[in-house]
């Protein structure tokens, strides 16, 4: 049966319970209060909290499987998993009501042979376990009775899908006409044109036109918005030389921060999950023969080296895999080791030697940490001072006189880049200078280093064009830029003609081409073997899009990127060959992927179309309530 896919947030994949139950157990959730209350409705066809509990389960396990990490909740609600889980259930729910109005059902016998087939109630033999089917019922909170009847509700959904799916298949000549256009390559010449190829050197712009230019892009020489504050501060760091500090405090602080001065040995870890442990011990055989790494794995299972990285672990922390992964003497891999989301390999890209600093050693650098820890402290016990003047009308300036607090001014802007020390770099002051207006009071404000703040506006000077004089040089520059860009795309159609001229059929009453152009002496860069996916390097990628829009060998088609001008030629398009065992692939690969959505398409009308006739209602404060549970 075809994996039918999910379009947007809204599922159209009927649910197997039986899939489900192979998810079930021990992934967070406590207990999904409510037992079998009512989530939501479908017709005469209730959904219940359990159904949604173990659905969203299963697919946050699938999801973390296929990934190789545990995904939290919040994690799936970002990724919508809770809403699609919601909408599997009312479709499938639909599906069911649907099944039983054209009366379709199933006997007893292909019940019990869709039970038998499920992983999760099978025995060390791998023979349907009758104790194991007892024990996972009673733990997941059904009797036999109820599920058999939802295997059976399950089982007739699969029948009516097949009905209406089956027999669904693109046609080859689509197939074909796809795999031609993503397997064809082509052959291309391309050239970056420069000032060198300019037939005349820019002309150095008088005033008048430098003026006219500022006036004419406004924009780009206008100041923005200033906003002139008056504000008085103080950090930890300003603070800090004026602390006294003795050895005990100094100790504290080292004790407190032990775990910078004293760490096991770590190494940098990635972990890959596999589906099976037949799979895992025929990666890690290619990989001490050296016939593949651990990376491709990655890759072949369509993750990045991000989703495996561990990152810095210590042998506690890999808990009964960590013996093993800390017995390799160098870089390489261990395993295959069981994990709660299945076999993995462990690839060690690190080892990191166990750090073991003292006190004495540590000494001067606590000095100075517990100097800012404690000013830190001491600013926090002195603010209630500071905001009982600033309550008091005191002006800041007068506050900076009476306490450490510094006094400062600022013309800040949205775009001000700040200097190294300078209150604009914290951002709770930039909020606060966004946000004030003339009318407040200075109030305290905290900092994320423990310093506070408070500030007054004391004038707003609004975006205004900044003189011509001030901004001569850049207004020059920004001219000889665009004049630049303008004439190359000038000079790149002109040869873009002459190109198609060279390669036209010569007539008696063509008219010479002009010198400038006869003289051009383009070094063409030549690429081969192109597909439209192909890596160009630093070259913009407009260049491979539009050499693939051209239509005949030959032509030469002028590429505007931005701040760049080319000229891209089709030398050659070689049409894929269907008949090749590597195309052959791709082509059985890309058919299943349009039978897919051709199949997908057609079912998610027809699910639609049923729910349209059918009440449907969900309780979201419920579903909430289940998603709380979920850890």
């Amino acid at each position: 049966m075809p994996n039918l896919r999910t379009k947007g947030k809204s599922s159209i994949v009927w649910i197997l319970m039986g899939l489900m139950v192979m998810g079930l157990g021990g992934f967070g959730v406590t207990s999904f209060s409510g037992g079998s209350t009512r989530l939501g409705k479908v017709g005469d066809t209730d959904i219940t909290a359990q159904d949604y509990g173990r659905a969203l389960q299963a697919q946050i396990n699938a999801i973390s499987q296929q990934s190789g990490q545990r995904i939290t909740m919040a994690q799936a609600r970002e990724m919508g998993v809770p809403q699609s889980v919601v909408q599997q259930l009312v479709s499938a729910a639909a599906l069911a009501e649907e099944a039983g109005r054209i009366g379709v059902s199933v006997g007893d016998s292909q019940v019990a042979q869709a039970i038998r087939g499920l992983g999760a109630f099978q025995g060390p033999n791998g023979d349907f376990d009758r104790t194991a089917y007892g024990q996972v019922l009673q733990r997941e909170g059904y009797t036999e009775s109820s599920f058999e009847e939802q295997i059976r509700e399950d089982e007739a959904r699969l029948i009516l899908q097949r009905a209406v799916v089956g027999g669904v298949a693109a046609p080859d000549a689509m197939v074909d006409q796809t795999a031609r256009w993503i397997l064809q390559t082509r052959d291309l010449s391309w050239v970056e044109l420069t000032e060198a190829d300019l037939t005349e050197g820019l002309a150095t712009p008088d005033d008048e036109t430098l003026r006219a230019w500022h006036q004419a892009n406004a924009d780009r020489f206008t100041a923005p918005e200033t906003r002139k504050l008056t504000y008085a501060w103080v950090t930890p760091d300003r603070l800090a030389p004026e602390v006294e500090l003795d050895e005990d405090a100094l100790r504290a602080t080292y004790e407190q921060h032990i775990d910078e001065y004293q760490q096991p040995e770590r190494r940098i870890v990635s972990r890959l999950v596999f589906p099976s442990q037949d799979e895992a011990d025929a990666a890690l055989a290619q990989i001490e023969a050296g016939e593949a790494d651990f990376d491709s794995f990655v890759v072949a299972r369509g993750l990045t080296a991000e989703d495996a990285d561990m990152g810095e672990v210590t042998e506690a922390q890999l808990g009964a895999n960590g013996p093993e992964v800390f017995a390799l003497q160098d870089t390489g891999v261990a395993g295959p080791l069981q994990t709660d989301l299945g076999p993995a390999l462990f690839q060690v890209n690190a080892i990191l030697d166990p750090i073991d600093i003292p006190f004495e050693q540590a000494q001067e650098d606590l000095r100075t940490e517990a100097a800012i820890d404690r000013a830190a402290r001491q600013i926090a016990t002195r603010s209630p001072d500071y905001e009982d003047l600033l309550a008091g009308g005191v002006p800041l300036e007068e506050i900076a006189e009476d306490t450490e607090m510094e006094l400062g001014q600022i013309d800040w802007t949205a775009e001000l880049q700040p200097e190294g020390g300078s209150i604009a770099g914290y951002d709770g002051f930039r909020e606060v200078a966004a946000q004030i207006t003339a009318s407040d009071f200075p109030e305290l404000h905290e900092l994320a280093d423990g310093g506070v703040f408070a500030a007054r506006l004391d004038e707003i000077v609004p975006p205004s064009l900044i003189p011509f004089e001030e901004v001569r040089d850049e207004v020059e520059a920004d001219w000889r830029q665009s004049e630049m860009h303008r004439q190359l795309l000038a000079r790149a159609s002109d040869l873009r003609l002459q190109e198609m001229s060279d390669d036209a059929p010569a007539s008696v009453d063509a008219e010479p081409a002009q010198p400038a152009l006869q003289d051009a002496a383009l070094d063409w860069t030549a690429e081969t073997d192109l597909s439209r996916d192909a890596y160009l390097g630093d070259l913009p990628q407009q260049i491979l899009t539009q050499a693939f829009d051209l239509d005949e060998t030959g032509e030469t088609e002028v590429v505007d990127a931005g701040d760049r001008v080319f000229l891209v030629r089709l030398d050659q398009v070689t049409e894929a060959d269907l008949s090749d065992d590597n195309a052959a692939g791709i082509r059985d690969a890309l058919s299943a992927r349009l039978n897919q959505s051709l199949q997908g398409d057609i079912f998610d009308f027809y699910a639609r179309h049923v729910q349209r006739n059918l009440d449907v209602t969900v309780n979201q404060q419920a579903v909430e309530s289940v998603n709380s549970q979920v850890q």
